[in-house]
């Protein structure tokens, strides 16, 4: 995705707790710092993604953007096709179409069910796809479309899936054009590389390339202490949805997840935040001054493909946005030092 092959994909998660004119801004800081692609996340408490894509697509000239990442149980697959090729439209056809399976916590509080994940991704992006290049589909599976069609021009957009689990990775790297790894650290994303790999090799060659992007929590500041601070609400929430398998990997202690789980389903988000500890914020958050966070990068890239710099960023976020500029461009010096 980077326009540059000589180094890897700079991507930006920005959340829309703030509202669109704002997020809009600091996509623009964003492009302005060198960034390739930037994603609107998507979560029913926060302000509308796409509503918010369209002011950032105003905003910019050349980055890309998408939604990073929706679920295809919380909306229709099919409307969700059409949001996106509409953001393709607006913003001359810079659109990336970010999805994943969801999160099953958050999609439990709006009743719905969380079956068959995998298949259902796979058959939204598949549908999306038939839909973008002007066909009319009709699809009986894990959901249901009946001569559906979208009343806009044809285009080509490329999906990345957002992913952890083996079979998702998998299933990336088998049919999708990218995968947004969520992990940061070194131990997980080496783990799907290998999972990717797998996936790879059953690609068919008409799929052309793949690309593997780590989605990382980020942190930076002058502090490396106020950095860690600003880390701990995502870190509690990536903690507390962890599979037994990842807390393993990291030689976490299963009780303390547990409580930071505990505290998060009964709503009681500052006690969840009290809860992470350090170990958590170093398995599952790039955190620390911009020097840190470079070398905390390079370690990152050898497994893959580019990074996507995700919340919080940091407790300035004007601020963050320049200094993981600048970390990333510190490793890419590095790199071509070498």
């Amino acid at each position: 995705m980077s326009p540059d092959s000589n180094r890897p994909t700079w991507g930006i998660e920005l959340t829309p707790e703030h509202p669109p004119d704002s997020i809009a801004e600091l996509a623009a800081l964003a492009e302005d710092e060198g960034f390739d692609v930037a994603f609107a996340s998507s979560h029913y408490f926060n302000r509308d993604p796409f509503v918010t894509l369209s002011r950032m697509a105003e905003a910019t000239d050349s980055i890309r953007l998408g939604p990073g990442v929706v679920n295809p149980f919380q909306d229709h697959p099919v409307p969700l096709a059409a949001r996106t090729a509409t953001i393709d439209e607006v913003s001359d056809g810079r659109a990336v179409y970010g999805i994943g399976a969801g999160d099953r916590s958050a999609l439990s509080n709006l009743g719905f069910e969380h079956e068959r994940p995998l298949r259902r991704v796979l058959e939204a992006f598949s549908v999306a796809r038939e839909l973008w290049a002007g066909e009319t589909v009709s699809h009986e599976g894990t959901f249901v479309a009946r001569d559906a069609s979208l009343n806009l021009e044809p285009t080509e957009i490329p999906v990345y899936v957002g992913a952890q689990g083996p079979h998702m990775l998998r299933m990336s790297a088998k049919h999708a054009e990218g995968v947004l790894i969520n992990a940061s650290h070194p131990r997980d994303l080496e783990w799907s590389a290998g999972q990717i790999e797998q996936g790879l090799a059953d690609r068919p060659d008409e799929h052309g390339a793949f690309e593997s992007l780590a989605f990382t929590s980020v942190s930076v500041a002058d502090d490396a202490d106020a950095a860690r601070a600003a880390a701990r609400p995502p870190v509690a929430f990536i903690a507390g949805g962890a599979a037994p398998p990842v807390i393993e990997r990291h030689g976490l202690d299963a009780e303390a997840v547990e409580t930071v789980s505990d505290h998060l389903e009964a709503g009681d988000l500052t006690a969840a935040f009290e809860a992470v500890t350090p170990a958590m914020i170093d398995a599952f958050s790039i955190a620390g001054t911009t020097e840190s966070v470079a070398e905390q990068f390079a370690e990152t890239l050898a497994f893959v493909d580019g990074i996507v710099v995700g919340s919080p960023l940091g407790p300035d976020l004007e601020w963050a946005i320049q200094a993981v500029a600048d970390a990333l461009e510190m490793v890419n010096d590095e790199v071509e030092t070498n």
